[in-house]
């Protein structure tokens, strides 16, 4: 088979692209490819509040189907190997398709199996992640049977999608302890392979003041390699040092090392690091001028989030649009990024900034401080947004 353009990965960035091409030239009806093997849509921001017991969780699923734009071909298969030097792919399948123009919005892979007893932890009833469908239930129950003790909150020292997600889940955990009463109880410690609790200063001097007013614990380049679900042990390695840490837990929520998807890592158009390598501003790729890149699986300097994604969209359609008419790349990406961070029931900081973690804020007021106005925005009205707004390619 061969397409004019093939879109790798339906997710968040892949649909939002394939919807805005089809909105501006309606002649790519038939022309376009979604290349996605999950029969599944999910909306991710959501399993904060779902981690939380605030939202169900089949609100943040739908079939893969419906999300689908009218005029793109949905082929239920994954990629084994890209050919850019033949502008082609192959699928695990066997099939090969063929196209003119690709983008790759194949999203960042979950490592879980870099933590040794992961799978067993998550079993036990005490540990639980909001970085999965299975999982992010796993971390509401466990809370829910916490009575008091050592609750640790992970963070990786890769990339991860959304980075203020593992503190946001400790934020609302906290505070259901103090609405359940076992807080005083309890230690709350924030164990983290980074080196520090937010990279945008403005809102980072927020965090802080929140961790020492609830008197928060934070432990910074402790990077989870290993746990131990019978001794109830969290092991983790000190990234100065080298030495191994074991720290108990009685509540524990893991966020999964990250990593660019093995098929893109293992192509020749991944950088160094397994990345695609792309134009920080125009997002097309650095080698091969018939490719772009989106979202997660790129080697963009600013966050993984579906915020950023809204802003990429409309700058990558632009410009593959114009590289298919030979003209040139005008539309430019600025490294917007948004997160939403949740620091209790019906509290938020809106954190959005541009390359070099510089505030970029939409509301004509401080956004570094804790509102409920916008907790309603996430909690409400961003499903509706992304729904029947970026999945449909309006916005």
């Amino acid at each position: 088979m061969r397409f004019k353009i093939v879109i790798v990965g339906g997710g968040t960035g892949g649909i939002t692209v394939a919807a805005q091409l089809l909105r501006r030239w309606r002649a790519l009806s038939g022309e376009i490819a979604i290349i996605e093997p999950s029969e599944k849509h999910y909306y991710q921001p959501l399993w904060t509040l779902v981690g939380a017991g605030i939202t169900p969780l089949s609100v943040t699923v739908r079939e893969e189907e419906r999300v689908i734009p009218p005029g793109a071909v949905w082929i239920r298969d994954a990629v084994e190997l890209f050919l850019p030097g033949e502008n082609r792919i192959v699928l695990k399948s066997g099939e090969s398709i063929a196209y003119d123009w690709l983008v790759v919005a194949a999203g960042i892979q979950l490592d879980w199996d870099k933590i040794d007893g992961i799978r067993e932890a998550l079993e036990s009833g005490t540990v639980g992640s909001n970085y999965a469908f299975d999982t992010v239930e796993k971390t509401w129950n466990a809370l829910k049977r916490f009575e008091g003790g050592m609750a640790l909150f992970t963070a990786p020292n890769t990339p991860v999608k959304c980075g203020g997600a593992p503190q946001k889940i400790m934020y609302l955990a906290e505070d259901s302890m103090r609405r359940k009463g076992v807080r005083a109880k309890a230690t709350v410690r924030f164990v983290s392979g980074g080196t520090m609790i937010f990279s945008v200063p403005k809102f980072a001097a927020t965090l802080n003041r929140i961790v020492r007013e609830r008197n928060i614990e934070t432990h910074f380049r402790h990077n989870l390699v290993a746990l131990d679900p019978v001794k109830q042990e969290a092991i983790f390695e000190n990234l100065e040092s080298g030495d191994r840490v074991r720290m108990p837990y009685d509540f524990l929520h893991v966020v999964p090392p990250q990593s660019a998807p093995d098929f893109i890592k293992e192509s020749p158009l991944a950088d160094a690091a397994g990345w695609v390598d792309v134009d920080m501003h125009t997002l097309q790729h650095k080698r091969y001028p018939n490719v772009f890149g989106i979202g997660d699986n790129t080697n963009l300097p600013t966050a993984r989030t579906g915020a950023a994604i809204r802003k990429q969209a409309p700058v990558l359609v632009h410009n593959l649009l114009a590289a298919i008419r030979g003209e040139p790349l005008s539309a430019r990406y600025n490294g917007y990024a948004s997160c939403p961070l949740v620091t209790g029931y019906g509290r938020l900081m809106l954190a959005e900034f541009v390359y070099g973690d510089v505030p970029s804020e939409t509301f004509p007021f401080d956004q570094a401080k804790e509102r409920f106005s916008m907790y309603v925005l996430k909690k409400e009205l961003l499903p509706i947004i992304y729904w029947d707004g970026m999945l449909k390619g309006v916005m």
